[in-house]
């Protein structure tokens, strides 16, 4: 046969397969001594460990490579960056050279030894929180915050601390200072506003390199207080004070504002900021999109201000008469500005006026400390609105609250239709048998023991178990039913 005997064939196709396999084992036999190699190999033979991007780390802690076969450490002090060859990489099968571990523990080293090398500069307070608020404003921080934060360095920093040296002030100084505040009377918020500003002051230093070490850090920062009682006008109170509102130049301007505050919820420095064009009259809503204070226009608080409230018809109609009423009434013009001048109207003089009408409208008991302020109108448009049902998270967009928490002060305004009838439920079986003498009822079958829960009588009466009444239910299959009388 030309192709050989059924035995030769036989013996060929063996060889070929004992071919194949020894050719996979050398193949495997080379894959796994280069995965043995080091990482940068050389068919020459010479061992070179080539420059390795930098190893991820926490953040601050610096980072770790290797350059021409030496561990280098790189990292930040002092707003400059610092570079350090740590030493040579240890090669496989020798004692010479650093391990990872060991090139990590000597980064530590020279991290602390830097540190306690560096130079504080001699510097005040004063000179100290100058130089934040110029970096602040020079990163285009708001006015009205940069005079808050100059007005808590004025103020309260600089007389405290004096031309004490930054580097001389410890923790022990520091907690004079919060307990010097709030034997002045001021609130933890406005403490811990104080104690945020000096934090930024240390910490700027810090990354500038003139300091070494933040006391702020080691302080224990005050509790805030529960919030106090919101303080809001009922509907015959506001109308009281819109009636109180002068016939004068300004009367009628004040008028409008104070409804607008109430039915609005915008804040005074965004009312006095509002222009005709904000006001959208088909739609009917009032979209906030600045802000007045401090002499300055800006943008609202947060980004959460940024909003549309609702414009409720009577609003729209007194703003509609208002327009026709006042020359100032273009699209770029201020809906509440000065009847002579069409400028801002002045904050000072705005809350002097509202003073004056609540007591013309005999609610001057409601003002003092702690009472009805300008502000208590924003508050009234928060507790009506709760009051209808508003869902919180809607109400925090419509109030402009950055966070959740500050709109849950409404929240005890909110009804709810259940809690009345789930209390008249727990207690109408109780109330009667104690009137007669006769003591508690007696626990029926199916009711638990606990007197945690409360089981309908329609439940009791129909002998279906507690666990199945809370229970919500189920999808009825295709053949449920069949062959089964009771479940009709």
């Amino acid at each position: 046969m030309k192709d050989g005997t059924p035995y030769d064939k036989a013996l060929a196709r063996l060889l070929r397969e004992k071919g194949r396999s020894e050719t996979i084992e050398r193949s495997n036999k080379a894959a796994s001594a280069t995965r043995e190699r080091p990482e940068a190999w050389h068919p020459e033979g010479d061992f070179q460990m080539r420059p390795n991007p930098p190893t991820r780390r926490p953040y601050g802690t610096g980072t770790l490579h290797v350059k021409a076969g030496n561990w280098y450490g790189r990292w930040h002090l002092g707003g400059k960056r610092i570079n350090r060859k740590l030493g040579p990489v240890r090669k496989p099968g020798t004692r010479d050279g650093l391990t990872r571990a060991q090139a990590e523990k000597e980064l530590r080293r020279r991290q602390e030894s830097e540190k306690v090398a560096v130079a504080p500069t001699r510097l005040t307070m004063e000179q100290a929180g100058n130089q934040l608020l110029d970096h602040l404003e020079a990163r285009g921080r708001k006015r009205s915050t940069l005079e808050a934060y100059r007005s808590t360095l004025v103020i309260h920093l600089v007389p405290f601390f004096g031309n004490k040296d930054l580097e001389d002030i410890r923790r022990e100084d520091v907690e004079r200072l919060l307990a010097q505040l709030r034997r002045d009377g001021l609130a933890p918020k406005s403490i811990l506003n104080f104690l945020g500003f000096l934090n930024g002051v240390f910490e700027f230093a810090i990354r500038r390199g003139q300091l070494r070490d933040n006391p702020v850090r080691h302080v224990d920062r005050p509790q805030k207080q529960p919030g106090s009682e919101v303080r809001f006008l009922a509907l015959e109170e506001l109308e009281a004070l819109l009636r109180a509102c002068p016939d004068d130049l300004l009367g009628p301007v004040e008028r409008v504002l104070y409804l607008a505050a109430a039915t609005t919820g915008m804040r005074q420095g965004e009312l006095i900021a509002l222009r005709w064009r904000d006001v959208d009259w088909t739609a009917r809503r009032i979209r906030v999109r600045r802000n007045y204070v401090r002499g300055e226009f800006g943008t609202p608080k947060s980004k959460r201000s940024n909003r549309a409230v609702p414009l409720i018809d009577r609003l729209a109609g007194e703003l509609d008469r208002l327009s026709k009423t006042t020359a100032w009434n273009g699209d770029d013009d201020l809906v509440f500005g000065h009847p002579g001048t069409g400028k801002p109207l002045d904050r000072s003089k705005v809350l002097k006026r509202f003073k004056t009408a609540m007591k013309r409208a005999k609610l001057g008991h409601r003002l003092g400390e702690g009472g009805i302020t300008f502000h208590s109108l924003r508050h009234t448009f928060g507790t009506k609105m709760a009051a209808q049902g508003v869902p919180m998270r809607t109400l925090q967009e419509l109030m402009g609250h950055r966070d959740f928490a500050t709109t849950l002060v409404y929240a005890d305004y909110s009804p709810n239709a259940h809690e009345a009838e789930w209390a008249e439920r727990a207690f109408e079986s109780t109330k009667p048998r104690e009137a007669a003498g006769l003591g508690p009822p007696r626990q029926g079958k199916g009711e638990l023991n606990s007197g945690h829960t409360v089981v309908p009588a329609h439940v009791r009466s129909s002998g279906r178990s507690v666990l199945s009444a809370l229970t919500l239910p189920r999808a009825r299959p295709r053949d449920a039913g069949r062959g089964d009388s009771r479940s009709r």
